[in-house]
C-alpha cells in the first residue's frame, strides 16, 4: 500500500506474481462463479488482502493486475467494466472476502475508539489528512476491522479532539498576564505582531540593537521555558508555521484557545530564534571589524612598502657629505650625496619621511632641514637632539 492509502500504479512482473496470484483456498471461494462476476470476486479479493480494505471503484484497481488475474479466471479482462459496486452481489462478495480473511464490518463504537486512539497516539507526530488517512488503514488492519468509510471524518475528529487537549495544556501554563499580552499581540495593534515574525535586518549595530529590544518584548510576554513540555518540536513548528502564516482576521477566526496556542507558540519559538539570530550578529558585526581592522593594517603596510628604500643609510650618506662640505648649497652636496639625487629626497619627502629617530623630540625651534635656496647646507644640532 502506497503512503496514505493509494494503490500503487505499476508492478514489475515479479511482484505481480507475489500479490495477485490466487491460491488454492482463493480458487474455493472463486468457485462457479462466471464472467464479470468471477473476474471482480478475484480482484475483490486480491485486492483487499494488498490494501486491508475493499476498492471503492474499478478505477482504483491496477489495470496490470486486472489483466494478470483475468488471465487466472479466463475471462476477458473488458469484462471487468461490468462488474457492479452496489447492489446485493457485491455485498455478498465483500462478506464472503471478510470471512476468508477473518475481518469484521466496523460499528459506530469502532469509529469512537478509533478517533480516540488517532488524538492520543498519532496525531501528536502526524500533521497532514494523507498521512492520519494512512495511520487508520493500517490500524484497521491490525484489528482485523474493515476500514469505516467515513475515514476522513474519523481523522477531522481524532485531530479536533488532540487539538483541544493540546491547547487546554498550553493555556493551564499561561498565567494571566501572559494570556492578556497574547491576546493582544492577536489583534496586531500595536505592531508588535509583524514585528515579531520579521527576520533580522542588514548586519549592522542598529540591526543589532533592534534585535535586542524585540527579544526583551517577546521575553515579557513571561512564557515559560516548558510550557510546551512532552511534546514534539514538529508539533511545536506545525503551530508557529500556521501562526506565522495567519493575519489578525485569521487569528480572530479562531475559538480564543486556539488563538491563544497559536500565539503562544508563535512568541515561545520566535524568542529563541531571536536569540540565536542574535549570536549570529554578534559574530558578524565582530567579524566585519576585525575585517575592517585588517584592511586598515594591509594598507598602512603597502604605505610603508611604498616609502624609499634603505632611507637611513641615505641620511648617514647626506650628513657625512654636509659635514665634508659645510659651506656648499644644497643642490652642490646633497642632491650627489644620494643616488637619484633630488628625486630621492622628493620621495623621502612625500612618504612621510622624518630625520629623527623615533623617540626624538624637538626641544628648540631652530631649523634642522635644508633650504632649496643657496646658502649654508649645515647646521649642527647639539647632540641631546641625536
Amino acid at each position: 500500500m502506497a503512503e496514505g492509502g493509494s494503490v500503487r500504479r505499476e508492478w514489475e512482473p515479479e511482484e505481480l506474481i507475489a500479490a495477485w496470484t490466487l491460491l488454492d483456498g482463493d480458487w474455493e471461494l472463486v468457485g462457479n462463479k462466471t464472467g464479470a462476476t468471477r473476474l471482480g470476486f478475484g480482484l475483490l479479493l486480491k485486492f483487499f488482502e494488498q490494501e486491508g480494505r475493499f476498492p471503492r471503484h474499478a478505477g482504483e484497481v491496477p489495470k496490470a493486475a486486472v489483466d494478470y488475474v483475468a488471465g487466472q479466471v479466463k475471462v476477458d479482462p473488458a469484462l471487468f467494466a461490468e462488474y457492479r459496486w452496489s447492489g446485493s452481489t457485491i455485498e455478498y462478495h465483500r462478506k464472503q472476502v471478510r470471512e476468508a480473511l477473518e475481518f469484521r464490518e466496523p460499528t459506530r463504537a469502532d469509529e469512537e475508539v478509533l478517533a480516540e486512539w488517532l488524538a492520543e497516539e498519532i496525531c501528536p507526530k502526524v500533521f497532514t489528512d494523507e498521512g492520519l488517512r494512512a495511520a487508520l488503514l493500517r490500524r484497521c488492519r491490525t484489528l482485523k476491522i474493515e476500514p469505516p468509510g467515513r475515514l476522513d471524518r474519523i481523522a477531522g475528529a481524532g485531530r479536533a479532539r488532540f487539538e483541544r487537549e493540546f491547547c487546554l495544556h498550553v493555556l493551564n501554563g499561561l498565567s494571566a498576564d501572559s494570556a492578556r499580552s497574547l491576546w493582544e499581540l492577536a489583534t496586531g495593534e500595536d505592531g508588535f505582531l509583524l514585528e515579531l515574525k520579521s527576520d533580522p535586518g542588514r548586519l549592522g549595530l542598529e540591526t543589532l540593537l533592534e534585535e535586542i529590544v524585540k527579544l526583551k518584548r517577546a521575553r515579557a510576554l513571561g512564557l515559560s521555558a516548558d510550557l510546551f513540555g512532552g511534546y514534539s518540536d514538529r508539533l511545536v513548528a506545525s503551530w508557529r508555521a500556521r501562526a506565522m502564516a495567519s493575519h489578525p482576521s485569521d487569528l480572530a477566526a479562531n475559538q480564543p484557545p486556539v488563538r491563544l496556542t497559536l500565539m503562544a507558540t508563535l512568541a515561545w519559538s520566535r524568542t529563541t530564534e531571536i536569540t540565536d539570530a542574535l549570536v549570529d550578529l554578534f559574530i558578524g558585526l565582530v567579524s566585519k571589524i576585525n575585517t575592517r581592522a585588517e584592511r586598515k593594517v594591509e594598507r598602512a603596510i603597502e604605505a610603508e612598502a611604498k616609502k624609499v628604500h634603505r632611507k637611513t643609510e641615505k641620511l648617514f650618506s647626506i650628513a657625512e657629505a654636509s659635514l665634508a662640505t659645510p659651506d656648499g648649497t644644497v643642490r652642490q652636496v646633497v642632491f650627489p650625496a644620494i643616488p637619484g639625487g633630488e628625486s630621492t629626497l622628493q620621495s623621502c619627502s612625500g612618504s612621510g619621511c622624518c630625520w629623527r629617530s623615533p623617540g626624538w623630540r624637538s626641544r628648540s625651534p631652530r631649523r634642522t632641514a635644508w633650504a632649496p635656496h643657496g646658502g649654508s647646507a649645515w647646521t649642527r644640532p647639539s647632540r641631546r637632539h641625536w
